[in-house]
């Protein structure tokens, strides 16, 4: 990171007026702006009404530019009035070039902010810091397995897709997977997805889980297969043999 400035709390710079920062960072967003993808995107996230409509590409360079400028001082001056600067700070989070102890203390601290599926994924694939610590980060999301909040079971389930489908834990994926209670869709549709991503990386060992070993739900089970079926990364050949696992 390098021209770390800290942020005077007060005001920020721009274009020649002393603006807080939270107003700052608001006026960037609505800048960034776009009606029709706000109105394609809250039709992909219902119950979301406080969407803007910045496409997520958009939101990354303002991230970095942010942390480049103001680094940690910028999370003393977040806000959730919007979608957007919510999955802002989700993605600063994973900028983050400090101690990891310290990241997992500002991942806990934003769970509880998310509330829909587009964040919570968005926030998982940025966090590269766990490919580097997948021992810390391995025990870190386990406790978040058994949660009554939907979205942090989620994000354990994703955090393992997107991080430890890997020849040394793929198997104990799968056995987290089916220790499982909660019975939210945003959960089920996660494992659905994990399973068919891991048919793409395993497909033997993934075949004869779903075949033999599986104890998941039935719901469960079948969004699974339907994804790989959907998957333009699976043979016709494989996707024929799939079909007939699927429960009725």
């Amino acid at each position: 990171m390098k021209n770390l400035i800290l942020f005077q709390p007060d005001l920020c710079l721009k274009e020649g007026m002393r603006l807080k920062m939270e107003e700052y960072i608001e006026d960037r967003l609505i800048e960034l702006a776009d009606e029709k993808f706000k109105k394609f995107h809250s039709g992909l996230c219902p119950n979301v009404d406080n969407i803007i409509g910045v496409k997520v590409p958009l939101l990354r360079n303002l991230a970095k530019e942010l942390y480049e400028e103001y680094g940690l001082e910028y999370f003393n001056h977040t806000k959730s009035d919007y979608y957007e600067e919510v999955m802002l700070e989700g993605i600063m989070i994973g900028l983050l070039d400090i101690r990891v102890d310290k990241v997992l203390e500002y991942i806990k601290n934003f769970l509880p902010k998310i509330n829909n599926w587009a964040i919570c994924d968005t926030f998982c694939s940025g966090l590269k810091i766990a490919k580097k610590n997948k021992k810390i980060f391995w025990e870190f999301i386990d406790s978040y397995l058994d949660s009554e909040n939907e979205y942090e079971v989620r994000f354990a389930v994703v955090m393992m897709l997107y991080h430890f489908l890997d020849d040394e834990h793929t198997i104990e994926v799968t056995k987290r997977i089916e220790r499982i209670k909660h019975q939210g869709y945003y959960v089920k549709v996660a494992v659905a997805w994990l399973i068919s991503i891991m048919y793409i990386k395993y497909p033997a060992y993934t075949y004869g889980y779903l075949e033999e070993d599986c104890n998941l739900d039935d719901i469960t089970f079948n969004k699974a297969i339907q994804k790989i079926n959907d998957s333009k990364r699976v043979s016709d050949d494989d996707k024929f043999y799939i079909k007939d696992l699927k429960r009725i």
